[in-house]
């Protein structure tokens, strides 16, 4: 990002809360969530709004390499990361679904989006977070990225057949990969989460089957708040020390005022 007040870059949008309804978190893995959006839902549960995660998968085979080293089997495995996953949303404040759909490879059916579809009408979110389309060292995470976008638009169509209303029109947010640089991932919104990053990191601290995330997750945070702090200029109240987490909106913003 440019340091110098002509750049011709657009500068990230700084948003100043999480959702301001229901937000729905659609995340490949067990651990996804909280790495990449537990600020939003932290942000979201704490102004007193639902903030709903549908887990695809465990993250069993992928993403739990300690586990398998220490000889555990595939059930217990599973229950592992489930347990972590729970714990890490308690301490957010947001449920918690399993789809148990498996990982390594995450496979795309009609039937997990069928699935997603029916948590997206019963849920009716004002925000929906999921992963980038683009990941070439994880294909899981576009999967879950496509059948959640997928899934939005199918729950808006009138004549889908599934319990409750059509879905209005939630933005999407895109949550920002391992590896940005290998994603397209070019951040235009940046949300502080420095009143929730404790919760944040407790959360993270729940998954000890990824303790090498841990620090790596909250220099994140402390690098995009020096970008938030930025962007955000003078005078507007932010923490001294920021803590950030970064998205990409997917549709385009719809508003009467430019701001």
């Amino acid at each position: 990002m440019s340091e110098s007040s002509g750049s011709s870059e657009p500068a990230p949008a700084v948003a100043a809360s999480g959702a301001t309804g229901p937000l729905l978190v659609v995340s490949a893995h067990a651990g996804d969530f909280v790495w990449r959006a537990g600020g939003a839902l932290a942000l979201t549960a704490a102004a007193g709004h639902r903030a709903k995660v549908v887990c695809l998968s465990f993250g069993e085979r992928g993403e739990s390499a300690a586990a398998w080293r220490e000889g555990r089997s595939l059930a217990e495995i599973k229950a592992l990361r489930r347990d972590e996953a729970e714990r890490a949303a308690g301490e957010l404040g947001a449920e918690i679904e399993f789809f148990d759909a498996g990982d390594y490879p995450l496979i795309e059916t009609p039937e997990l989006t069928d699935r997603l579809v029916r948590v997206h009408r019963e849920v009716e979110p004002a925000v929906v977070l999921t992963h980038t389309l683009a990941d070439p060292y994880n294909g899981d995470h576009p999967a879950a990225a496509r059948m959640a976008l997928q899934a939005r638009i199918l729950a808006q169509a009138v004549g889908y057949d599934a319990p409750g209303d059509p879905l209005g029109a939630p933005p999407v947010f895109l949550f920002e990969p391992h590896q940005p640089e290998q994603c397209d991932f070019k951040p235009d919104t940046l949300l502080d989460i420095s009143p929730v990053f404790d919760r944040k990191r407790k959360a993270m601290e729940c998954l000890r089957a990824q303790q090498h995330m841990w620090d790596y997750y909250t220099d994140l945070a402390r690098r995009r708040g020096v970008q938030l702090k930025r962007n955000a200029g003078p005078n507007l109240g932010l923490h001294h020390s920021c803590m950030a987490e970064a998205y990409v909106r997917l549709y385009p913003q719809t508003t009467a005022v430019l701001a």
